[in-house]
């Protein structure tokens, strides 16, 4: 099943909601209010675009999660990997190994990864 896309707004409050799911709709619109600024009803159409989609579920009352932050992650980088990098892992390694300073572990960590 592929991720649904979820855009800069949705994902700050997927951000709210993974740190404290399973959390009532009531609560996650007073969190949303207070670190995003939302509406009440901001916030319950949000929870109901993204239940369409299939991102979270609603069931009495109770917003949780169907996606995890990880799967969310991995998308975009693939997305952005095939658009940006004509679909080339290497060209974005390069690109992004040229605009940050890695440090010894982190170097270590990476080829650790690749050599799995």
């Amino acid at each position: 099943m592929q991720t649904p896309k979820i855009f800069e707004s949705e994902y700050r409050f997927c951000l709210i909601l993974w740190k404290n799911e399973p959390i009532s709709c009531s609560m996650l619109a007073s969190i949303c209010k207070e670190e995003l600024g939302w509406s009440r009803t901001t916030t319950y159409t949000v929870i109901k675009r993204l239940g369409e989609r299939k991102v979270l579920k609603n069931e009495n009352s109770m917003v949780t999660s169907l996606v995890s932050k990880q799967e969310v992650q991995v998308s975009e980088i693939d997305e952005m990997v095939e658009k940006k990098f004509e679909g080339s892992l290497p060209a974005f390694i390069a690109a992004f190994a040229k605009r940050q300073k890695l440090s010894d572990a982190e170097i270590e960590e990476i080829k650790r990864i690749i050599e799995k």
